[in-house]
């Protein structure tokens, strides 16, 4: 199992040269660039320099994240994800990075689960196929809150199988898995080549519905059954990567260095259970 690092980790007290720099030294072997990071970057470096780096580093790029809010949007706006989508795509071209986290929208109305399944069926069809003329992929992310569209596992599972591209996948995110009672039994049903991307994280113990981002602890330091998701994975036979994501603001006022320290070391200790690291 490789360790990834989510640029959320350090969201306030980094930036992408410092977050390579970094993961690097602690021998992290991927990185997920954030949109806003991957900006600021090319304000004052060229993507040839991006790319120069991860030819010559341990790390390399896993995904982007992400393209958020991308259902139930007016022309003006998703004419705007679209090219985000496209940004990314041929960034990820240049530095082989082909994964792009995609977000569904939040507080929608009264659509139906039916209206939501159709919606998210025909946005991620159209974006992926731009996406496939660049070799890119998308992780279809489902948010654990009340008012996010797509908040199970399940319910994103579903719309995955029925989009039914080989370039259209899902996040795993335990959080989100745990802050909705998404049920253990629908990922040992799921297939593990759908799942593109994993983020490990811990989280408060609140009840389902009241959980927010800032509620997210170290892995193994809260309420979630990581061993139980982390058994199932090994039994679906997922054995690709883990990413950690926090967007704890207390670990914002840390040390950038001790953030991504920690990281890799909480990490490498709760997923070491089950899977060999490297």
């Amino acid at each position: 199992m490789k360790i990834c690092f989510n640029q959320a980790t350090t969201l306030q007290n980094s930036n992408l040269e410092k977050d390579l720099e970094l993961c690097e030294k602690y021998g992290y072997n991927l990185i997920e660039i954030r949109l806003d990071k991957l900006r600021d970057y090319l304000n004052t470096h060229s993507i040839k320099e991006l790319s120069d780096f991860f030819r010559t580093s341990r790390i390399k790029p896993f995904a982007f994240n992400a393209l958020e809010f991308v259902t139930f949007r007016s022309e003006r706006d998703y004419e705007g994800i679209k090219r985000d989508l496209q940004f990314l795509c041929e960034v990820g071209e240049e530095i082989n990075c082909r994964k792009i986290v995609v977000v569904p929208s939040f507080d929608v109305g009264d659509y139906t689960k039916k209206h939501i399944k159709e919606e998210s069926v025909r946005v991620l069809n159209d974006l992926a196929e731009t996406a496939e003329k660049y070799g890119s992929e998308l992780a279809f992310e489902f948010v654990g809150y009340p008012n996010c569209s797509v908040n199970t596992f399940g319910q994103a599972y579903d719309i995955v199988k029925e989009v039914d591209r080989d370039n259209v996948g899902l996040v795993l995110d335990c959080f989100h898995f745990y802050a909705m009672n998404s049920r253990i039994e629908d990922l040992r049903k799921a297939d593990a080549g759908k799942i593109f991307i994993f983020h490990i994280d811990d989280a408060e113990d609140l009840p389902a519905g009241a959980l927010r981002d800032h509620h997210r602890l170290w892995p193994g330091d809260g309420a979630i059954d990581l061993d139980l998701i982390l058994k199932t994975l090994k039994e679906i036979g997922y054995n690709e990567m883990v990413s950690v994501e926090l967007f704890r603001p207390e670990y914002w006022k840390w040390n950038a260095e001790e953030t991504v320290k920690t990281g890799r070391t909480k990490t490498e200790e709760v997923v070491g259970r089950y899977f060999e690291i490297g």
